[in-house]
């Protein structure tokens, strides 16, 4: 069987997703392969009695203007996909714990609560008031773990730093590089020399740019997901685009070069299937980058696929009733300096709307990441009892005897941005050049968050169109 279109899109996660929406908004002629038989990637939501709860990611942050606009895009077709609604968390979302000296403490979020946290010592407190007169780095490959050290002190990074890079990458900020990870932090201190003083800055700047622009106001940087899970965000976005723009269930694509173009050959359902098309756009992880492009060259391949992913195990917690300690915020993140065995667990009853019964509870409890990749070898069993054992202490909960556990391995899934983020982003750049028509997104590059990937989707179908 041959096909032919302008563009094909490879994946059918957010970033795929988001790339489609704007193509077809812009009639474009195109079709979305994935292996995945649904659309999402990793976005799923699963349903169990009385529980919804995700396989995948939980949450998402209003942190671009792309990311507005594209559910109020979704919202306004309501009537034609009739099962997208953005839900916005909880106004407790913004109450944090993090997990010291065996108590869960509220993670300070202005200068009066830090002062009287104790999660941080006195000698770093005053030493953060030194901060905008200490020299900007030099180093461009300073890891994370180097430059909080050095500009706020070793307490911040044990007790903030390190356990909110467990919760965002499931990695280590000894591992890494600011400039890559966190690069609005990095240009915050490289351009102002100050983070206090560059916020205050940047703060008067955003200021203006909202006068300017009042849509920028809608973004919040406050917590979402959709009414009754992230799938329905997907499923959405398939119904708008239509089932007969995506082939499903392809597997072993290969992508060719042509004179004129690309071709694809792919496999769905026993039967062998060759794209012809102009112009491809990858989002899929750096490791599938190498058997996808086979005429790219060795070295340049090397460069994107020695990617670090970190791997984490998700376990959905449901309790018909909840009768131990109040969970009454965002969730809890847990130190690596505390020798615990998870890295956080959510409070997603409270967050969003109808996840558990009235006087019950779902938690979704994290462990593994790059400080425990082992623990992936473990069974659910094991698994289980180690959960219950750290849930139990952590939340205090007498009798675990929960009426939901589900166990779901995520292998490779968070991309880790160190040292060789440069020459793998110099790559990308140079091969999009070398075969005009190639287009290379997904997370190894333009950051991980939901919001980044949706960004990033509305670049690539500008690029598309070009």
């Amino acid at each position: 069987m041959e096909l032919s279109t302008d563009i094909v899109i490879i994946g059918a996660g957010i970033t795929g997703l988001t790339t489609a929406h704007y193509l077809l908004n812009k009639n474009q002629n195109f079709i979305i392969i994935d292996d995945r038989d649904y659309p999402g990637g990793l976005m799923r939501t699963e349903v169990q009695d009385k529980f919804v709860y995700e396989t995948g990611p939980n949450t998402g942050v209003l942190g671009t203007l792309e990311a507005v606009k594209l559910f109020e895009e979704l919202d306004g077709k309501s009537a034609l996909t009739k099962n997208y609604s953005l839900e916005k968390a909880s106004l407790l979302a913004k109450k944090r714990f993090i997990f010291k000296d065996g108590k869960l403490r509220i993670m300070p979020m202005s200068l009066g609560s830090g002062i009287k946290t104790k999660l941080f010592t006195w000698k770093d407190k005053f030493r953060l008031l030194l901060e905008p007169f200490r020299k900007k780095g030099t180093n461009p490959n300073e890891t994370l773990a180097e430059f909080v050290k050095r500009r706020m002190g070793q307490s911040f990074l044990d007790y903030a730093i390190n356990p909110f890079i467990s919760g965002v990458y499931a990695g280590m900020p000894e591992m890494l590089v600011t400039k890559y990870a966190f690069p609005k932090l990095y240009n915050l201190e490289q351009n102002y020399g100050s983070l206090i003083g560059g916020s205050i800055k940047i703060g008067k700047v955003k200021k203006k740019e909202k006068s300017l622009n009042p849509d920028l106001n809608k973004v919040t940087r406050e917590t979402f997901s959709a009414d009754n899970g992230l799938s329905n965000l997907a499923y959405s976005l398939y119904n708008e685009i239509g089932s007969d723009k995506f082939l499903l269930s392809s597997k072993k694509a290969v992508v060719n070069k042509t004179q004129d173009g690309f071709d694809i050959k792919l496999i769905q359902n026993s039967q062998e299937i060759t794209i012809h098309t102009k112009k491809v756009v990858n989002t899929t992880p750096a490791y599938a980058f190498a058997d996808l492009f086979p005429f790219v060259d060795n070295d340049d391949k090397t460069a994107i696929t020695n990617l670090k992913y970190s791997s984490v195990i998700e376990c959905a917690i449901g309790f018909e009733k909840w009768e131990s300690d109040p969970i009454d915020g965002f969730g809890a993140l847990i130190p690596q300096k505390e020798n615990r065995k998870i890295l956080g667990v959510l409070f997603m009853s409270t967050l969003f709307k109808n996840r558990a019964p009235k006087d019950g509870a779902l938690l979704a409890v994290f462990l593994g990441g790059m400080r425990n990749l082992q623990y992936l070898k473990l069974s659910d069993v094991e698994i289980k009892t180690m959960v219950a054992d750290e849930i139990s202490k952590i939340l205090n909960i007498k009798d675990f005897n929960p009426d939901l556990f589900k166990v779901m391995k995520h292998h490779q899934v968070i991309p880790q941005y160190e040292a060789d983020s440069k020459l793998r982003f110099e790559t990308i750049e140079k091969l999009e050049k070398q075969y005009p028509g190639l287009i290379i997104g997904g997370n190894m590059i333009g950051g991980i968050g939901m919001a980044d990937r949706i960004k990033q989707g509305v670049q690539l179908a500008e690029k598309a169109c070009l």
